[in-house]
C-alpha cells in the first residue's frame, strides 16, 4: 500500500488518483459535485496499484482538530470483490492511528455499506443524512 501526502505524489499519481475518483464518484454514481475540495493538500493519499499500475482501490486520510478521517474511499468496479477495500481499509484505519494517535476516527459512509464498516468496528453515529443525493450515514471509531 503506498501512501503519500499531496506534495510527494508525483503528477501522474495524482492525475491516476484524481481520474480514479472521478470515474467513481462523479460517473459511476451519477453526482455532480466538486471533488476538489482542498482537504487534498494536507491529506495522506493510500492507495495500491495492480500489477499492470492501474489503480485498484484508494483512500485519503486527514485530521482537524478534534477527530481524524478517512474519505474518498473507492475501488474500481473492475477491481472490486478482490479483497482491495477491506486491505485499504484495514491499513487507513492503521496510519490514522500511526500520525494522529489517539484521535477518534470518523468516516462518512454511503447506507449501502454499513455492515462493511460495521465488520471494520465503525458505529453508526447520528440520523441518516443526504450527501449529493446518496443516503449517508456519520460512522466512528472511538479511541
Amino acid at each position: 500500500m503506498i501512501c503519500k501526502t499531496f506534495d510527494e505524489l508525483t503528477k501522474q499519481e495524482l492525475y491516476e488518483l484524481l481520474r480514479a475518483r472521478h470515474e467513481v464518484f462523479i460517473i459511476e454514481q451519477d453526482c455532480n459535485y466538486l471533488d476538489l475540495d482542498r482537504i487534498d493538500y494536507t491529506a495522506y493519499h493510500m492507495y495500491d496499484v495492480d500489477e499492470s499500475g492501474s489503480i485498484c482501490c484508494y483512500a485519503r486520510i486527514y485530521e482537524d482538530e478534534v477527530e481524524s478521517h478517512i474519505g474518498r474511499v473507492l475501488t474500481p468496479s473492475s477491481h472490486r470483490r478482490k479483497g482491495y477495500g477491506i486491505k485499504l481499509m484495514h491499513e487507513a484505519i492503521a496510519q490514522c492511528k500511526s500520525i494522529y494517535g489517539t484521535k477518534d476516527i470518523v468516516i462518512s459512509a454511503q447506507e449501502y455499506l454499513l455492515a462493511f464498516y460495521g465488520g471494520l468496528g465503525f458505529v453508526v453515529e447520528g440520523e441518516r443524512y443526504f450527501e449529493d443525493n446518496l443516503p449517508h450515514f456519520k460512522m466512528r471509531i472511538q479511541f
